[in-house]
C-alpha cells in the first residue's frame, strides 16, 4: 500500500469523532443501496434489521504481579469501560454488520479517565452467493474451536478482530478460508485498547474445516499461515505455519477430546521453529454441575544459550484464561515461561444453582517443561505454582449480567525467575466485578415483493 494510501485510510478510521461519524453514515447508506440492487434478481426480497447497543463497566483490582514488565505489582484498583453499538442488517443475498465501540479507562497509569480507544470492532458485508455460500468482506472476528488457536477475545474491552476476506461454506461439513493482512495501526490507535493494533503479522492465510462423521464424533482442522516483515536480514519476509485440529466424541454426558498442533518455520530471530501444543480433555454434566479435567503442554527449550531451532510453542490468536486461570499468568508466549514450556493440569466445576445464577470454580497447576535457569545455572525442580479461581454469575434480567470473580496464586520461588510475580512470600490477588447492559434497541423484519 502506498504511502497516501495509508494516509487516507488512517484518516476515515481515525479517532476523530466527526469522521466516524461520517464513515458509519457513508456506509450504512452505501450498502442500504445495494441491499436493495440486490432485490432485483429474486421476486420477493427478505429484510431484516436489528440494533443493540452494549454498556459493560468493570471494575478490577490487582496485587503483587505483574501481567506485563511495566506494570506495578504493588495495589492497583481501576475501571473499564465498554460502550458498544452493533447494527446488522440481512437480506436474502446480503448482510451487513457494523459494531463501532468505544473504550473508556478510569483511574489507570495516575490519571482519572481517558479514552482508550474509539474504534470499530467489526465492520463488514457477506453477500450470499449461494444457499450454502458466502463471502464476509472487511473487519470481523475469528473465532474457531474452543478458542485457543484463534478467539475473538471477549473477555477483553477492545476484544479481538481481523481485516480480510472470508470464505464461508456451512452444511453437513462446515469450512472456512480466511485471507487477512494488517496496516499501521499502531500509530493511530492504543494496542491495548484497539481490536487489530496489537496484531504485527502482514498476512494472515487461515483453514478451517469441521465434519460430523456422526451424533458422536467431531473432526476439526485449523491450519494458519502468518507472514511478519523482517527488519534485521535481507530476506524481506518470514512465515509461521500451524497444522493440527482437534478430535471430539460425546456420549451421552460424557464428553472427551484431544488436540494437537505442530508448528514449523521461522520466528523473528531467523531460527527455525519446530514446537508442538497438545490439549488432552475430559468432561462430564449431571445436569446441574459440569466438570472438565483435562491440561495443556506447550513444548519450551531445554537449552536456550545458543540455537538455531526454536522449541517454544506460540499459541497464535487465541485465549488463555479458558484453560490457564482468570490472572493470565502466561498470555505472551514464549516470554511468560523464559521460552521453557508449560505444562497446566486443571479442573473446572461449573455449577448452576438455578436459572440466574450460575457459579464457576477451577484449579490449576503450573510447571515448566524443563528446569529455569538463575544467573545461567540450572535449577532443580520444575513446579511453578497453583492457581484457584471462583466467579459468580448472576443474570436479573434479560440483557443484565453481573460477574464477579476471586483469584490467588500460591507462587512457587521458581516463579520469580519469570519476572511476573516479584515476591513468592506474599500472594497475588486479582478480583473484578463486571456489569453487561446489552438491551437490543431495534429488531424488525419485513417482505418487500
Amino acid at each position: 500500500m502506498h504511502d497516501e494510501q495509508v494516509f487516507f485510510v488512517s484518516r476515515l478510521i481515525s479517532p476523530n469523532p466527526a469522521i466516524l461519524n461520517f464513515y458509519f453514515v457513508a456506509f450504512l447508506i452505501t450498502f442500504f443501496r445495494a441491499g436493495d440492487l440486490s432485490a432485483q434478481s429474486a421476486d420477493t426480497l427478505h429484510r431484516e434489521i436489528s440494533i443493540d447497543f452494549e454498556l459493560r463497566p468493570r471494575a478490577e483490582f490487582l496485587d503483587n504481579f505483574r501481567w506485563t514488565a511495566a506494570d506495578t505489582a504493588k495495589p492497583n484498583l481501576y475501571i473499564t469501560q465498554r460502550n458498544r453499538l452493533s447494527i446488522t442488517y440481512k437480506t436474502n443475498r446480503l448482510s451487513l454488520h457494523v459494531s463501532p465501540q468505544e473504550i473508556h479507562v478510569w483511574g489507570d497509569a495516575g490519571r482519572f479517565s481517558r479514552v482508550g480507544s474509539v474504534n470499530f470492532f467489526e465492520l463488514y458485508a457477506e453477500p450470499v452467493l449461494t444457499k450454502n455460500f458466502s463471502v464476509r468482506i472487511g473487519r470481523q472476528a475469528l473465532s474457531l474451536d474452543n478458542g485457543r488457536i484463534f478467539s475473538a477475545a471477549p473477555w477483553g474491552q477492545q476484544s479481538r478482530a481481523h481485516e480480510g476476506i472470508r470464505l464461508l461454506y456451512k452444511k453437513r461439513l462446515e469450512t472456512d478460508l480466511t485471507l487477512a493482512f494488517t496496516r499501521p495501526y499502531g500509530q493511530y490507535f492504543d494496542p491495548a485498547y484497539s481490536p487489530v493494533a496489537s496484531h504485527t503479522y502482514k498476512y494472515l492465510f487461515v483453514h478451517h474445516l469441521k465434519y460430523r462423521f456422526s451424533n458422536n464424533i467431531t473432526l476439526t482442522t485449523i491450519n494458519a499461515m502468518d507472514v511478519f516483515r523482517r527488519t534485521t536480514n535481507d530476506r524481506q519476509y518470514y512465515q509461521r505455519i500451524n497444522n493440527g485440529g482437534r478430535l471430539e466424541y460425546t456420549q451421552g454426558s460424557i464428553y472427551g477430546t484431544v488436540s494437537a498442533f505442530y508448528q514449523y518455520g521461522e520466528n523473528a530471530a531467523s531460527e527455525k521453529l519446530r514446537a508442538y501444543y497438545i490439549q488432552p480433555e475430559i468432561s462430564a454434566n449431571t445436569g446441574k454441575t459440569l466438570f472438565r479435567l483435562g491440561a495443556e503442554i506447550l513444548s519450551g527449550e531445554k537449552n536456550t544459550a545458543s540455537k538455531e531451532i526454536s522449541r517454544s510453542f506460540v499459541p497464535l490468536y487465541g485465549v488463555a484464561w479458558k484453560f490457564m486461570g482468570n490472572m493470565n499468568l502466561f498470555t505472551r508466549f514464549p516470554a511468560d515461561v523464559n521460552e521453557k514450556g508449560l505444562v497446566n493440569p486443571y479442573l473446572f466445576i461449573i455449577f448452576q444453582a438455578g436459572e440466574k445464577l450460575s457459579l464457576r470454580s477451577d484449579a490449576h497447576l503450573f510447571y515448566s517443561q524443563y528446569p529455569l535457569l538463575n544467573e545461567g545455572n540450572e535449577i532443580d525442580g520444575k513446579y511453578l505454582g497453583f492457581e484457584s479461581d471462583l466467579s459468580l454469575n448472576y443474570k436479573p434480567l434479560k440483557g443484565i449480567e453481573i460477574t464477579y470473580g476471586f483469584s490467588v496464586t500460591v507462587a512457587n520461588k521458581r516463579m520469580e525467575l519469570l519476572n511476573k510475580i516479584p515476591d513468592a512470600g506474599k500472594t497475588p490477588v486479582w478480583s473484578y466485578l463486571m456489569v453487561s447492559l446489552s438491551p437490543r434497541l431495534l429488531s424488525r423484519k419485513w417482505i418487500t415483493l
